[in-house]
């Protein structure tokens, strides 16, 4: 009897550990374990297929080094005389909106479009056009000069932002990225897992 009563108790315990194991299991199945945390090198890895994108003509144009934005695959500079002005949308009757609108025009090399089109204010210009991939990397940590923006932000502006998605929807003739936007998000978020860390 005793054997029995036994018997029963470790049968008892041992289906017990069994479902245990097997929640387990199947957590570890459905939510996966964490990955682990990207090293400074690979960080910096995911910061040059960054790069790659921001220094593409549709990211650069509109980060140029002067006060006139650039246009076309070459990257020329804004025929028209186009100037920055003091918000980043022209000056006077040379308005960003005066030509382009809330979308893109349809035909090859119409004016692109969307509601918030312009480029940085001259209080913190953003520039990509020329910069190293270690100058980019300290400039957009810099809450000084990339308008007051935390790492999160400068990730939520690239993955979400509309105005910045229109760069993976630039209308007829005229090349993408490098990379989809997914693609992109993927990497800033590796970048920014580990640790932001810039290339040498």
């Amino acid at each position: 009897m005793n054997q029995s009563v036994e018997f029963r108790a470790f049968s008892f315990a041992l289906a017990i550990a069994s479902a245990c194991l097997l929640l387990a299991g199947g957590f570890s199945a459905v939510h996966g374990r964490p990955s682990p945390k990207p090293d400074a090198s690979t960080s910096k890895a995911a910061f040059l297929q960054v790069y790659s994108v921001l220094t593409s003509p549709r990211c650069q144009n509109c980060h140029p080094a002067g006060d006139a934005p650039l246009q076309g695959d070459d990257s020329h500079v804004h025929i028209q005389n186009v100037k920055r002005g003091p918000d980043g949308h022209g000056v006077s009757a040379m308005r960003c909106n005066a030509c382009h609108q809330d979308r893109n025009l349809s035909g090859a090399h119409m004016p692109p479009g969307n509601p918030k089109w312009g480029i940085p204010a001259p209080d913190h210009k953003m520039v990509f056009v020329g910069r190293s991939p270690a100058a980019l990397c300290r400039q957009l940590k810099d809450s000084k000069q990339n308008g007051g923006r935390s790492l999160e932000q400068l990730f939520d502006h690239v993955a979400h932002d509309d105005v910045v998605g229109w760069g993976w929807n630039p209308g007829d003739g005229r090349s993408l990225p490098p990379l989809s936007r997914e693609e992109t998000a993927n990497a800033m978020r590796t970048w920014i897992a580990g640790g932001a860390a810039c290339p040498e």
